[in-house]
């Protein structure tokens, strides 16, 4: 019987074990099934496609709840969206720890009511409720539906060798904007104040709302992008090798094309983690066919997004490498994020501290 993780989500090897061989009724409507590294599942009503995905709602208070429910819709919205379809639907579940007060419920819900606005997204059920035995940051959980056609949908099977692997932000956004937001007095101390308040603004890079909806708009499937997926656990390194995976392709990365956000590289050196296999929510990988890759950079560019073409898929006997200082080794996907053990020995070690 294969092991689950000690932390973070389940291996492939557990999610096909576990997960996959056992997933209800079969339904004709349902276009995309569970598929590890896949963001969302997508079935067919109406003549449309339909978009869903799940996760938690995560609320961390340490951030300011005003950010944290920033943070915990953005998480909930980034993943349907790499659909390429706007989301448009919330069905959310709150079960709140018995310490939350009226006065925090509503700067949490105010917030995660104005991010939904933005997103064009309504809220149309949920359940809301204080319990025992609810505790930050796991609040409960909640549902993300986008609806287009069915021609305006992308998912990796519709990758094909040759199209550009695309990659916007860079390494371990989510790692070091939570860093930089937890120990900020701990990153001055070593880097200076001027920095340490700078890096605060990784924080809000923390979503691909944006990265996503804009690659879409450029065009999908034969006409531009074929795939999406959101670099979060195992971050970049984990992310390429899941969405060449789930296409049934490989890949060919050069590690020194990859775009990078200012302070990430400093912070991931602090904490002493590999930022290439650190979670990294904010992270868009876009496959894209070569005739539109330039284009979808351009379009990235003007909305002030960083972003860059860092190699292709190619043919699945290829297998998955990355060329660094020269040489092309194979990428192995990390398994473990570092990010999480050095998350908590930093909360053991350092005072969690607010400019």
């Amino acid at each position: 019987m294969v092991k689950l993780p000690e932390i973070g989500k389940i291996s492939a090897e557990a999610f096909n074990q576990l997960i996959f061989p056992h997933l209800g009724a079969f339904r004709p409507e349902v276009l995309v099934g569970p598929q590890h590294g896949v963001d969302v599942g997508i079935i067919e009503i109406g003549n449309k496609a339909v978009a869903m995905t799940s996760d938690p709602v995560f609320i961390v208070p340490e951030y300011g709840l005003e950010k944290a429910a920033w943070f915990a819709i953005h998480i909930l919205a980034s993943d349907v969206v790499t659909s390429g379809l706007p989301p448009a639907y919330l069905a959310i579940d709150l079960n709140l720890p018995i310490t939350m007060t009226e006065d925090e419920l509503a700067t949490v819900w105010n917030t995660i009511d104005r991010e939904s606005g933005k997103m064009s997204m309504a809220i149309v059920c949920g359940h809301t409720a204080r319990y025992e035995n609810c505790h930050y940051p796991m609040v409960g959980g909640a549902t993300v539906l986008a609806v287009g056609g069915l021609d305006q949908y992308v998912t990796p099977r519709f990758a094909r060798a040759g199209d550009q692997l695309i990659i916007t932000k860079g390494p371990a956004i989510e790692a070091a904007g939570i860093f930089a937001t937890m120990f900020p007095r701990y990153i001055a101390k070593h880097y200076g104040e001027e920095f340490a308040r700078a890096a605060q603004d990784l924080f809000f890079k923390m979503s691909v709302v944006d990265d996503a909806l804009t690659a879409a708009s450029v065009g999908v499937r034969d006409n531009g992008v074929s795939a999406m997926h959101d670099a979060t656990e195992c971050g970049i390194w984990g992310g390429i090798y899941e969405i060449a995976q789930a296409a049934g392709l490989g890949a060919r990365i050069d590690k020194s094309l990859i775009v990078a956000e200012d302070h990430v590289r400093e912070i991931c050196d602090l904490f002493k983690i590999d930022p290439y296999k650190s979670i990294s929510e904010g992270t868009l990988l876009v496959t894209c066919r070569e005739p539109k890759a330039s284009d979808l950079i351009t379009l990235l560019a003007g909305k002030g997004i960083k972003a860059s073409i860092v190699g292709e898929l190619t043919r699945p006997e290829h297998g998955i490498s990355v060329i660094e200082d020269g040489r092309e080794r194979k990428l192995e996907h990390p398994q473990v994020d570092p990010f999480w053990n050095a998350f908590y020995t930093a909360l053991k070690n350092y005072q969690v501290l607010e400019f």
